[in-house]
């Protein structure tokens, strides 16, 4: 008897070793396996301008990347809903500060690492999370900053526009090797399946960019199908649950990592865990 759906994702063309410079972008389940790279040794820049959900702010991300050009005080914002603080519709709100100076003192430090690692990385991996993307005078935002609707258009991207702004991501950056995901967190609030048309788009899109050099990582369909149970989602029932994301990390290190690397990774996380415990007295 088989009482669960078991998926045989293979082994990734594009191998990502210890001794790799890695950069990881997008939704906050880039964050999830970015983390758990760095925490395994792997040297790993992971989102510096905060979690972005839709290609076309990860796209503008890399460009910004690529110029290096610092960010001024015309880009600082001041949040809405009485936050009463500052930030910019590059960054997520974790980037937030007290004043435009604080704000950009960290912005730009964070920008100046990040361009620096990421002209000399080799392997990108990429969290898609929606197509719905918001736009403020025709420019795409990573992030509204909770104020008013009125200031945005909201629109979905269509497919052709997902596949040329992926390909042309990976076209301007032919030195590099990428991982594209397609993230497991549902985006309901416009309903299941508008959620579900959102995620075809991006699967569909990533698919026209697979090649040589451009892997998939099925993160999405290894929540939707072979972990089919809510006891593996958060309490908001849309987030995987720490145990689904520690499935879903072992089955990417299966997937894209070299065999003979595993136990190296395995001390550096021994390590890391023995850093995180608190002496009793």
């Amino acid at each position: 008897m088989k009482l669960f759906t078991s998926l045989n994702i293979g082994k990734s063309d594009v191998k990502i070793s210890i001794d790799d410079y890695i950069f990881v972008l997008g939704s906050c389940f880039a964050d999830s396996v970015g983390n758990r790279m760095r925490n395994a040794g792997f040297n790993a820049c992971v989102n510096p301008f905060g979690t972005l959900y839709n290609p076309l702010s990860i796209a503008k991300a890399i460009k910004r990347l690529e110029s290096g050009e610092p960010f001024t005080a015309d880009d600082c914002v001041l949040m809405g809903a009485g936050a009463g603080l500052v930030c910019s519709f590059s960054h997520h709100t974790s980037f937030a500060r007290a004043d435009a100076a604080e704000f950009l003192l960290n912005a730009n430090a964070s920008l100046q690492e990040a361009a620096l690692k990421w002209k000399s990385c080799n392997k990108v991996i990429i969290s898609l999370g929606t197509v719905w993307c918001y736009f403020r005078g025709g420019e795409v935002v990573s992030n509204c900053l909770k104020r008013p609707q009125a200031e945005f258009e909201r629109r979905a991207l269509t497919l052709e526009q997902t596949r040329a702004t992926l390909k042309e991501i990976v076209d301007a950056n032919p030195d590099k090797e990428f991982i594209f995901t397609v993230s497991p967190i549902r985006h309901l609030a416009d309903g299941a399946h508008a959620n579900q048309l959102s995620k075809a788009t991006l699967l569909l899109a990533v698919e026209a960019v697979r090649g040589r050099g451009r892997e998939y990582f099925p993160a999405y369909e290894i929540l939707m199908d072979e972990l089919r149970d809510y006891r593996f989602y958060a309490e908001d029932l849309t987030h995987p649950s720490h145990v689904a994301e520690e499935y879903i990390w072992e089955n990417f290190l299966d997937f894209a990592v070299p065999p003979e690397q595993m136990e190296r990774i395995e001390e550096n996380l021994k390590a890391w865990r023995r850093s995180q415990h608190r002496p009793m007295h």
